[in-house]
């Protein structure tokens, strides 16, 4: 099929780039949710078949009507004089003129039409929304050859007649030319292989590349670049050759930018390959349809002008190319991105094909199902000759729109339940009862469900000739709970949520509210056992399993309240000599864990000191320096009347030459071998006892975190390297990590 192109004259190109008449703001947006809800159901159809899929929604920032109006002039969008007057101008004066031999003016039925992206999103007609940069994994010669196929370029050495008709030839091929084309340009290597195909058809001997047009020997334009429209015999084929010539008057910088002249085949489709890019592509026409339909700039100039060709249906035409191209190497499940344009005040349907015509069908608000055993094809169109959208089953309801009155086979527009809009064969389709839901009543086993827990709500639909029709649920909070289209409701995280079920076809709707509700699974606490001298104060910090749970509330108790008391916050005191236990339990699981509490006689400060750095909470101690902490080490740190004994946590007492770690016991033991006070060492990030941080501790943590071997005590507190109370998580691991590899020591204080 010919195609006729406006000239893009290199000079006039960049004054226009500096013209500001028309004001808009374009922005692009990635991911189907960024689509209008008009597209987004054939969006959800493509993805759902081809999830590497990429749709991108580029806002224009136009308003539909003043975009129709500025591609409805006369000229600008054009279709064969042999199509029916639907899709021609058929104003006076305008009519079947032509404006290039065979081609006249479209209507504006037919502009409208080919410029709503929503009659497009099918698997195979998007792909005039292709971005069409270069991609060297998805752009190979075998996509090409498979592209070319059908015509003489495939499979086929490359010869060309030069200036003084000698034949020259290459040892490449067609498609070597154009990925190295593709490579040069930045340019898809596939769209340049479908542009060429589109533009000179399946023969080498059309004149735009055969070499031996009269004036223009040895000349090429395989993209007729420049081809503008002419009354005289071959005028757009001599205007290309021109500008494969000499770039009809551009400077030398943009002949050399382009290649030109273009007197080698490789030179016109590399130089072409460049315009292309550096004319479209890169200035944000990096589609079919933006090279077409000139609605968005990088530049933010003047719109509507730089239009590639003006056949109305040559996104169309293209895209089957490009999709057989894709599917013949099977690399349609490949990453492929869509730039799909939106307007603004877009019609509330995609407008029709002007061979649609709307006295064949009358209004129609009818519910239907297809009446197959197996699936139905939603078609584009009201034939089987439009291509298929989707397929429905039989549980599948429609509402037909508009029910067909055509001669010959009747078909129905029918919108899905999803939104999406197409063509149904009448004869398979089926009433729906007229009676809708009137009444729905929910019930549950129970309102309250655990975490992780999956319940399924009971749904009665009144009257009973209505309890097929469709529902749909939902969470108001889904992150407490969520529900599923059957009304399987799953229990996330504590708190309440109200779920509703809701008829689609009306607004009748019933709600119920869920708790969820997420028990104690653990109780850990920050020490085991405390010495503490009389009067102390020591704070339990209780670390709840899991930290959402819905009721933290603790119970403290003292065995012997004369001994050591403890208050509602957890608070214990001293009180007097002896030993006694500090019960603390949950309130609802009723999970228990004990404190060894003994209380010794107060120290005066001539009977202990500790060096300054070393902080002593009661009977912990912190700020130790690591680095070879060894007994005899420790034991210079302190300054005391007594003997001094150090223990590791298994009992063992310690020799002068060996390490101190987490858990050891600091003993001031008298003459009478009474122990006087006992302390308890802590070293964050050292939860195995050695004083050492290292790719042990690392293990232990881990197998704390996965629950496998629980940490206690002070070794809980050991390690939370945050110190922030809580149980130790993947960031106190990422803290040690950091540690051992020296990028950020552990502060002891």
């Amino acid at each position: 099929m010919k195609h006729v192109k406006y000239t893009i004259w290199v000079l006039l190109f960049f004054l226009l780039l500096n013209m500001n008449n028309y004001h808009y703001a374009a922005e692009r947006k990635e991911g189907i949710d960024a689509f209008p809800s008009s597209y987004q159901p054939y969006l959800l159809a493509l993805q759902k078949k081809y999830p590497n899929w990429n749709f991108i929604a580029l806002y224009t920032g136009l308003d539909w009507n003043y975009v129709i109006d500025q591609e409805n002039q006369f000229g600008k969008n054009l279709v064969p004089k042999s199509y029916s007057d639907r899709w021609k101008n058929t104003n006076p004066g305008e009519y079947n003129v032509e404006v290039d031999a065979g081609w006249v003016d479209a209507s504006r039925r037919a502009v409208e039409y080919t410029m709503d992206p929503r009659n497009f999103l099918n698997e195979v007609r998007v792909f005039q929304f292709e971005g069409l940069s270069y991609n060297e994994k998805t752009n190979h010669i075998s996509g090409i050859e498979k592209i070319l196929y059908g015509t003489e370029f495939y499979n086929r050495i490359v010869e060309y007649v030069d200036s003084s008709g000698s034949t020259i030839t290459m040892s490449s091929k067609y498609s070597d030319l154009i990925l190295k084309a593709g490579q040069t340009s930045q340019v898809s290597s596939f769209h340049l292989a479908s542009r060429i195909k589109q533009e000179v058809g399946p023969f080498l001997t059309h004149s735009s590349i055969s070499g031996t047009v009269p004036g223009f020997e040895g000349l090429y334009n395989f993209y007729n670049i420049g081809a503008t429209s002419s009354s005289e015999p071959m005028g757009a084929i001599k205007n290309g050759l021109q500008y494969a010539k000499d770039g009809k008057g551009a400077s030398q910088e943009t002949r050399d930018k382009y290649l030109i002249p273009w007197n080698t085949k490789e030179r016109a489709i590399t130089g072409g390959g460049i315009f292309i890019g550096s004319s479209y592509i890169h200035l944000g026409q990096d589609t079919i349809y933006l090279q077409k339909f000139h609605v968005t700039s990088n530049t933010g100039g003047e719109l509507f002008w730089h239009q590639y060709m003006t056949n109305v249906l040559a996104p169309y035409s293209e895209s089957r190319a490009i999709y057989n191209g894709y599917a013949n190497t099977g690399l349609l499940d490949d990453t492929i991105s869509f730039i799909i344009p939106v307007y603004n005040n877009m019609p509330e349907i995609p407008v029709q094909n002007p061979n649609i015509l709307e006295s064949d069908f009358t209004e129609d608000n009818t519910k239907v199902y297809a009446d197959v055993t197996s699936t139905l094809n939603i078609r584009t169109g009201p034939s089987t000759s439009y291509e298929s959208l989707t397929t429905v089953d039989r549980n599948v309801i429609m509402t037909r729109i508009a029910k067909g009155k055509q001669s010959g086979e009747l078909w129905d527009r029918v919108v899905l339940p999803d939104g999406m809009m197409g063509y149904a064969f009448q004869s398979y389709l089926k009433e729906v009862p007229e009676r809708q839901i009137e009444e729905i009543h929910i019930s549950i086993d129970s309102t309250t469900i655990l975490k992780g827990e999956n319940k399924q709500l009971k749904v009665e639909i009144l009257p009973e000739e209505a309890k097929n029709h469709e529902v749909e649920f939902s969470s108001s909070n889904p992150k407490v709970a969520s529900v599923d289209s059957q009304g399987n409701i799953l229990g996330l995280q504590s708190g309440t949520t109200t779920i509703t079920v809701k008829a689609k076809e009306n607004n009748v709707s019933s709600q119920i509210e869920i708790t969820v509700y997420t028990p104690v699974t653990d109780l850990q606490l920050n020490t085991e056992e405390l010495v503490l001298q009389e009067g102390d104060k020591y704070v339990v910090v209780p670390i709840i399993i899991p930290q959402d749970a819905s009721n933290q509330n603790i119970i403290y108790q003292s065995e012997n309240s004369q001994i050591a008391q403890i208050d509602s916050s957890g608070k214990i005191t001293a009180i007097k000599e002896g030993e006694t236990k500090i019960i603390v339990e949950t309130e609802t699981e009723k999970i228990k864990r004990e404190i060894s509490v003994t209380v010794v006689p107060r120290l005066q400060e001539d009977e202990v000191a500790f060096e300054e750095g070393l902080v002593v909470n009661q009977n912990e101690i912190t700020g130790w320096d690591i680095q070879n902490l060894k007994v005899e080490q420790v034991k210079e740190k302190i300054e005391t009347i007594y003997e001094i004994e150090i223990y590791h946590p298994n009992g063992k007492l310690l020799s002068e030459d060996e390490n101190v770690g987490t858990g050891c016991k600091i003993r001031l033991i008298d003459e009478n071998k009474i122990i006087k006070m006992e302390y308890m060492i802590i070293i964050y990030g050292d939860v195995n006892a050695d004083g050492k941080i290292n790719s042990t501790d690392l293990l232990v943590l881990q197998r704390h975190i996965l629950e496998i071997e629980k940490l206690a005590g002070v070794f809980l507190q050991a390690g939370n390297v945050q110190k922030n109370g809580k149980n130790p998580t993947s960031v106190d691991m990422l803290k040690i990590q950091r540690h051992i590899l020296g990028i950020e020591l552990i502060q002891q204080i």
